[in-house]
């Protein structure tokens, strides 16, 4: 913090060597798209010496966004981890997408982080989704830290910036979130914009220039310091009251002038605590510099404001069996635990884990235990076995640095750990443990596919198996009913990325379909039929007639057959067939090719032939009979219903209730769910809400999540069903 923080006893660990928990730091980059969170992270490699001055590694790659797909999207869309030094001090930067659809790259990027730096651009303002992780955060009380960037756009404002930030993540005590320095303000152009050129720390009173291109310290001019003292009082009063000394508060509303040691180092302990959350700006370095604005002072407040990996307390275990195990301790010689924040494939190493270590120390060629995390209902195989660790390394750009062990605290890449997925704990072989999973969003865009060969339907399994092991935000359905093979995604960008993965890095090229929604047909009324398979054409005949009534059934009856039959006129042994003929036709459907259902189907009469009659011959008889009945009486298409909870801010409520209406839907209850948020439960038709992940997201400004679950089905409106006769293959 240029606040000289080093006194602080948290900064006790940054002499030690780097196989100390006390020697790291986990921060994890928090922003919407756009923001400048992978600028950011390369300003802060450039300031700690990571890179060259061009801001490149030593292959000349970038630092981060090398994926090919990132270069086309101009956007991240996979979690990224950038290990700087600083002080002494290890700190694992992971960069996060910003966009909705990447939210698992998110989620992983909290699992693996002890706090987090929210990066918030001055020229966009605070998004939605910026809230929900703030909110997400402050629930399990994860450190925070604020960025502002983008100071060089017009229009920009670093104090009306902060103020927003204050309202918005202050809640009940917003001189919880206040700045730590000001900008310094150079002549304005021509646009009537004036560049930010350093920074006054409120605390020293000192001055850091980076107009000369590296950072310079200076005491305030005459003119500057006057504009300190409001802001450095509210920011003393801030730390004050967050201070652990209930007597400094009188003491500084007595007149006393209190150490600026003190205040620093309580500062601190309130960031470490996550009860107060400062407010920086960044901009990144000038061609041919190295510091850019505000980095060397965020690096600081990294090293000295945030906890180490000791200070944070581990997920729960317990063991494969679900007993309970003694919470975890972040010591290098503990029992190991690690778990799996990430799976990819490099095309050279092949599967790559990236793996927080909880406890104990992971090293190369020693045998472990993963254990599996149980999502079978998203296309996962459950497993418990044991595997051989292969090399460690810690990522830069596409390079794999080795390392030769990784410790409590840290973070490391994994090669070829062939059945660990993301989620998965790996621990000693003769001690197993499972750690509690973080919570993912459920994936809810259905996108239907198919191979575009034969060659790739070959490939296609495997691809699949491999695609949903690296991201468990992506769920493969096998759909029984509509015999699709369907990968539900998170949005549009997240089944594009998924796609080009599977094309670029499994050689699998596929095409999207049309999803189709398991509809069903009933009878609206009753009806019979007669059904009459009789054929002779040399040799042994066919012969089967047999006269059946059909009744519908309360929707969830399935199909039910009644035998009526007297005098023997079907023979006892072909009763069955003509069974199982119905059931059959049912299957297949009798109007739309849709499977038929809540029906009751009555035997009532039929004849047969001492020596034609067989149980194929009465098969075939009974789904004529039914087919006769169909095409005599009303059918009914039946689509099924789901139901939708959607939790939206209050100021959605409206816009989201007439959206559901519009899509045919019955809002059945709305209720309050935390400050500020409603709960809207409502039944829709699937046919209506297959894009719903889309539609919401654009209708609530990425506030807005929903959850679904199969209700049952109705029927469909007559005029809707005609039309999907014409044209069967429904859409979602």
């Amino acid at each position: 913090m240029s606040e000289k923080s080093s006194t602080h006893p948290r900064a006790a660990g940054r002499a030690s060597a780097a196989d100390r928990p006390t020697a790291l730091r986990n921060v994890v980059l928090v922003g919407h798209s756009g923001s400048g969170k992978t600028t950011l992270v390369e300003a802060l490699a450039l300031a700690s010496g990571a890179v060259n001055r061009a801001g490149r590694v030593e292959d000349g790659a970038a630092l981060s966004d090398y994926d090919e797909i990132e270069h086309r999207q101009q956007r991240s869309v996979q979690l990224s981890l950038v290990p700087v030094d600083w002080g002494g001090v290890k700190i694992n930067l992971l960069d996060t997408p910003g966009y909705a659809d990447f939210v698992g790259e998110l989620r992983a990027g909290l699992r693996a982080a002890d706090a987090a730096l929210f990066v918030i651009s001055a020229a966009d303002g605070v998004a939605g989704a910026d809230r929900m992780v703030w909110e997400e955060c402050a629930a399990v009380n994860m450190p925070r830290a604020l960025v502002v960037t983008h100071l060089e756009a017009a229009r920009s404002d670093f104090d009306e910036m902060t103020e927003l930030c204050r309202a918005t993540f202050g809640g009940e005590d917003p001189d919880a979130v206040l700045p730590l320095y000001l900008p310094l303000y150079g002549t304005p152009g021509a646009d009537g914009h004036s560049p930010v050129h350093g920074l006054t720390g409120l605390l020293t009173r000192r001055v850091f220039d980076y107009s000369s291109g590296e950072r310079t310290e200076r005491a305030p001019t005459g003119d500057e310091q006057p504009l300190i003292e409001q802001a450095r009082n509210r920011l003393i009063e801030g730390i004050i009251a967050e201070s652990e000394d209930e007597s400094l508060m009188d003491r500084y509303l007595g007149g006393e002038e209190i150490d600026v040691k003190t205040l620093i180092g309580d500062l601190e302990t309130a960031v470490a605590r996550g009860t107060f959350h400062p407010v920086l700006a960044a901009a990144p370095a000038a061609e041919g510099s190295r510091q850019g604005l505000g980095t060397v002072e965020l690096l600081e407040l990294i090293t000295g404001g945030f906890p180490t990996p000791a200070e944070c307390e581990a997920p729960a275990v317990t063991g494969i069996d679900g007993a309970p195990r003694a919470p975890l301790t972040c010591d290098p010689a503990g029992p190991l635990a690690a778990e799996v924040v990430k799976t990819s494939s490099d095309p050279y190493v092949g599967r790559l884990s990236l793996v927080r270590v909880f406890s104990g120390t992971l090293r190369p060629d020693e045998t472990v235990h993963v254990s599996g995390h149980g999502l079978q209902d998203r296309g996962h195989e459950d497993h418990d076995v044991d595997e051989r660790i292969g090399a460690l390394s810690a990522p830069f750009g596409k390079q794999q640095r080795p390392l030769p062990k990784a410790i409590a605290g840290d973070l490391a890449c994994v090669a070829k750990l062939t059945r660990a997925e993301t989620g998965d704990t790996l621990s000693a072989k003769d001690t197993p443990l499972l750690m509690a999973p973080w919570t993912m969003p459920d994936p809810l865009l259905p996108v239907a596919i198919q191979a575009h060969s034969k060659a790739d339907e070959d490939k296609l399994s495997q691809g699949l198996s491999r695609l949903v092991a690296e991201d468990p935000t992506m769920r493969l359905e096998h759909n029984q009913a509509t015999h699709q093979v369907v990968l539900w995604c998170l949005g549009e960008a997240h089944a594009d990325v998924a796609l080009e993965r599977l094309r670029s890095r499994y050689g699998v090229q596929v095409d999207t379909v049309t999803h189709q929604v398991p509809l069903r047909e009933t009878f609206g009324a009753g009806g019979t039929g007669r059904g009459r398979h009789v054929k002779q054409s040399g040799g042994h005949g066919q012969f089967a007639i047999c006269e059946i009534e059909v009744e519908p059934l309360p929707g969830g009856s399935g199909i039910e057959f009644v035998d009526k039959v007297v005098g023997g006129a079907v023979p006892r042994q072909f009763i069955p067939s003509v069974e199982k003929g119905v059931r059959a036709q049912a299957r297949a459907g009798v109007a739309a090719g849709h499977p038929l259902v809540d029906i009751r189907v009555t035997l009532l009469d039929g004849k047969a032939h001492s020596v034609d009659s067989s149980d194929a011959a009465f098969q075939m008889a009974g789904a004529l009979a039914l087919r006769e009945a169909a095409a005599e009486a009303r059918i009914d298409l039946l689509e099924p219903y789901a139901e939708v909870r959607v939790l939206i801010p209050d100021d959605f409520v409206g816009p989201v209730m007439s959206d559901l209406s519009g899509r045919r839907g019955r809002v059945v209850g709305t209720e309050q769910s935390g400050a500020g948020r409603t709960l809207v439960r409502a039944e829709v038709p699937e046919l209506e809400i297959g894009r719903y992940a889309v539609d919401l997201r654009s209708l609530s400004h990425g506030t807005g999540r929903f959850e679904r679950c199969y209700l049952r089905h109705e029927p469909m409106p007559p005029q809707l069903a005609s039309k999907l006769r014409q044209a069967p293959e429904n859409g979602a």
